[in-house]
């Protein structure tokens, strides 16, 4: 199947050049930076949920207490420092003086516990880590006490982790929300400040620079990590669905960054001096079909492992970032291509030649009788909007008795954390893609956990798979790490945790008098105007 073009690239010229003057209401300074977002943001909390537009929300406003330098090692943000005693059974982490948060409140120990306990719940790597805490508790207002049942060598990498849900620190009344309830306020300390009166779900975010945020004083740099240094008085993110009118906006110069031109309009900005169209992450960016294993019909394994044979990745990423083959990945598991876990242990299923047949004779082994399936996908984030085309196609043709429900992201976002059956609104299956730091390893790879009713939505529970992620934490070196996470794969393809469909390299397009941009995600801090 070849890609589904949304547009050739002389539609996309001509409808660019045919549009009226985009204009946004904002003022004229210089020191305002106007970002069309991958979609709307529908959800303001980052622990209820693990939507990429979300967590890059959450990082304006709030901050951690540990960052991720360029080599994903954690460096010190909120946090001065710590120690370790008892044999790496007591963890003592002390705030650097002087934090507040946006309300002129000082951030203090308990609300550092309050937001770890929160996170735990609903992380994955926080959860390993709750699992081997006996006790954390505010020593004083500048010390966090963490007394472990065993040694927990990565709680700091846990505490630094990018992957979704993040370790952001709120304050304890914000903190104390249920974690599968959605917060009401939005206070942090971090670099910005967010501008609840201005907020409009699906037209316009402002968020205004921190004046009194305290960046750390470790010069680290990368990812998370070191001084985040803000250079616009005012942020405002635009959104806007049609992605013809957020090109003729970037080439008038009425907004600045574009978050995922589609590939059509990458080929029109690459004509244009005043536009850098560059790669926002280093690395490729893996995508999945994840299955709902609560309700029928994917609650059989069988079943799920009938779509095996079906699913072709270069189908998938094809329809994101075009036919060349240099954009995308693969043959892909359920690791980031290019970093120490991947490999391709157990995934003779997704490899080889592709066969519909095979996999229809496989579903009337499994007892599939056109029971009822329902897809949902959104329309306004590009690569789950081409990838949720493309699965549909593929189930419309394995004869699935499919019910087809497209919305926008911030819908699908709410939809999925739903667990009700089919008759009752439920879902069963949908796509999305990740970022590449999301899936390096089992600790926080949201995706892998397979503990039922704690999991990601889908919601597997394969005992294995939990007992091999425990072994990984505990593993003492990389080859030990790299055979513990070839026996995950192996055990997560088997059951059909998911299935991966690839990966591709995602495409950002900014005006190209900005400079310095962090790469990795939309971040905001450091970034200047030249």
């Amino acid at each position: 199947m070849k890609r589904r073009d949304a547009f050739t690239l002389s539609a996309a010229m001509g409808m660019a050049a045919a549009l009226p003057r985009f204009a946004i209401g904002q003022p004229a300074s210089s020191r305002v930076l106007r970002f069309v977002p991958q979609s709307n943001l529908g959800s303001l909390d980052p622990i209820w949920t693990t939507a990429n537009v979300t967590r890059n929300h959450a990082f304006m406003i709030y901050d951690t207490l540990y960052g991720l330098d360029e080599q994903f090692r954690p460096q010190p943000q909120m946090a001065e420092g710590h120690t370790v005693e008892d044999d790496g059974k007591l963890w003592t982490i002390t705030l650097r003086s002087g934090l507040k948060f946006h309300d002129g409140e000082p951030v203090r120990a308990l609300d550092c516990v309050a937001s770890i306990d929160r996170w735990m719940k609903r992380s994955p790597s926080g959860q390993a880590l709750a699992a081997a805490l006996e006790e954390m508790t505010a020593a004083d207002d500048r010390r966090i006490r963490f007394r472990l049942k065993r040694p927990f060598p990565r709680l700091v990498q846990s505490l630094a982790a990018a992957t979704n849900p993040i370790a952001f620190i709120m304050p304890e009344r914000v903190a104390r929300t249920d974690p599968f309830k959605q917060i009401t306020e939005n206070i942090g300390s971090g670099p910005f400040r967010f501008k609840a009166d201005e907020y409009n779900s699906g037209s316009r975010v402002v968020y205004e620079r921190n004046p009194d945020y305290s960046p750390t004083p470790v010069a680290a740099k990368g990812l998370t990590a070191g001084p985040k240094q803000v250079f616009f008085d005012r942020v405002e993110w635009n959104i806007i669905s049609d992605a013809a009118t957020s090109a003729a906006a970037l080439q008038s110069g009425e907004i600045d960054w574009f978050e995922q031109p589609p590939p059509e309009i990458q080929m029109l900005f690459a004509r244009d001096r005043n536009i850098s169209v560059t790669g926002m992450d280093p690395l490729p960016m893996p995508a999945l079909m994840r299955l709902n294993h609560l309700h029928p019909p994917f609650n059989n394994k069988k079943l799920r492992q009938a779509l095996l044979p079906a699913i072709n990745q270069g189908d998938f990423m094809a329809s994101v970032v075009g036919d060349n083959p240099d954009h995308f990945v693969t043959n892909v598991g359920v690791f980031t291509p290019g970093t120490p876990l991947a490999s391709q242990a157990g995934l003779e299923p997704l490899m080889g030649e592709r066969s519909i047949d095979r996999a229809k004779a496989l579903m009337k082994e499994a007892g599939y009788t056109d029971q009822p399936m329902r897809l949902i996908g959104p329309t306004d984030i590009l690569a789950p909007a081409a990838i949720t085309q493309v699965g549909a196609d593929l189930c419309r043709r394995l004869g699935f008795n499919m019910d087809l429900v497209i919305t926008d992201w911030g819908t699908v976002v709410q939809r999925r954390a739903s667990r009700e059956p089919l008759e009752k609104g439920g879902w069963s299956a949908f796509l999305t893609s990740f970022s590449s730091f999301d899936w390096v390893d089992p600790a926080a790879h949201a995706a892998l956990r397979a503990n039922g009713a704690g999991a990601w939505p889908g919601w597997p529970e394969v005992p294995r798979i939990e007992e091999l992620r425990m072994q990984w934490f505990d593993a003492p070196d990389l080859a030990s790490q790299k055979a513990i996470a070839e026996q995950i794969q192996r055990v997560a393809i088997e059951e059909v945790l998911f299935i991966p469909v690839g990966a591709y390299r995602s495409i950002t397009a900014l005006r190209s008098n900005l400079r310095d941009r962090v790469p990795g995600f939309a971040i905001f801090w450091n970034m200047r105007r030249v």
